[in-house]
């Protein structure tokens, strides 16, 4: 056994050639603070020059999965703090909300530094989607060379349900998705177990969840490339991938109102696509033009091209009505019962979609 470290809620440990990184907030599921993020981007770094170091591995503590995603309670407070209640659905560029410093820029800048660093590490970066594996969650393993799900996995991108747009550079990887299965799982947040984040692109191979500690252990002694065939097991069949035909139609909608129309259609005799119609009406109207314009503009994109477009995106969700909400309803109060402003699709015009778009000077996601 190497010498664990402590840096706040995250755990770094070197045995033999590999570096593990032990997210350590097993009753938040692991959530990640701007803290932990920083202190991954550090040990990374410092690892990437040791030549001990032969690979790093991500886990998380627990029983419940790897990470949850980013802990925005804190962000949330601090725009309860920093925006007037009746500023409408998005503050007016000028206001003193954008001359003010949000915690949630910093935290954004933080991890998505991070994200982007681990999409271009020089070692293989081994990361165990075990359980739970959503939002900020994704951003710390998906990007990473090695993506191995269990069958207890359920992953996802679900920030159109407090209010947001998928981020943690999610959104180049939805786009990168086959048949438009990436617009789906990002409008509609669902949860996607081990078959389906490999269909998506998100994973590459599936262990069982009992064989991970003696992985790692394997791991300590042998490259990846020769350790990991030996404990791939074959997933199941993606009952994702098998929606394509009618998903790849239903999302090829130019804008939303005619992609949701399309799942309607499918609905009177396609349960799932019904199912999917009726989750999309319980997100933010403004989310979900949000993250249709974020995903397809990311296909076009590099990585750092993807996050810099979803940290503009942020900066402005920090002064809007719905992120706020759409927090508090799910993560605050718990009452499931988000006000979205604007209220409806026709209401959130393509001119205030716009704005979310345009950069605020002074404001910029810089990776120098």
């Amino acid at each position: 056994m190497g010498k664990e470290t402590f840096a706040g809620d995250v755990a770094f440990e070197h045995r033999g050639r590999l570096g593990i990184i032990t997210l350590n907030r097993p009753k938040a599921v692991n959530s990640l603070t701007e803290l932990m993020c920083e202190s991954v981007l550090i040990q990374l770094q410092e690892w990437a020059e040791d030549d001990d170091v032969l690979q790093v591995l991500v886990r998380g503590a627990g029983d419940r999965g790897l990470c949850a995603g980013g802990d925005v309670v804190g962000v949330y407070h601090d725009m309860v703090e920093k925006q007037p209640q009746d500023g409408g659905a998005l503050l007016p560029e000028g206001t003193p909300a954008y001359q003010a410093d949000f915690a949630g820029e910093r935290f954004f800048s933080v991890e998505y530094a991070m994200n982007r660093y681990i999409a271009a590490y020089p070692k293989p970066y081994i990361a165990l989607m075990d359980g739970l594996v959503l939002g900020g969650g994704i951003g710390i393993s998906a990007h990473g060379s090695h993506r191995l799900v269990t069958e207890r996995t359920r992953a996802g991108m679900p920030e159109t349900t407090i209010g947001f747009a998928p981020d943690v550079g999610g959104s180049y990887l939805l786009a990168r998705a086959p048949q438009n299965l990436g617009l789906h799982a990002g409008l509609t947040g669902a949860h996607l177990d081990a078959a389906d984040a490999r269909a998506l692109g998100l994973a590459d191979a599936q262990i069982a969840s009992e064989s991970m500690d003696e992985l790692i252990q394997v791991l300590s002694e042998e490259p990846v490339e020769q350790a990991l065939p030996r404990f791939v097991v074959e997933p199941e069949q993606s009952a994702l991938a098998e929606a394509a035909p009618w998903i790849e139609q239903a999302y090829s909608g130019v804008t939303f109102e005619q992609i949701l129309a399309r799942l309607d259609e499918f609905g009177a005799d396609i349960p799932a696509a019904a199912e999917a119609a009726d989750t999309l009406r319980t997100k933010s109207p403004t989310s979900l033009k949000l993250a249709l314009r974020s995903i397809r503009g990311a296909a076009e994109l590099s990585l750092e091209g993807a996050l810099m477009q979803e940290y503009t995106i942020g900066v402005h969700a920090l002064r809007s009505h719905d992120f706020r909400e759409g927090i508090r309803a799910q993560l605050v109060d718990k009452d499931r019962d988000p006000q979205w402003q604007p209220a409806t699709l026709e209401e959130a015009d393509e001119e205030l979609i716009d704005h979310y778009f345009v950069p605020v000077p002074g404001r910029l996601l810089s990776f120098s």
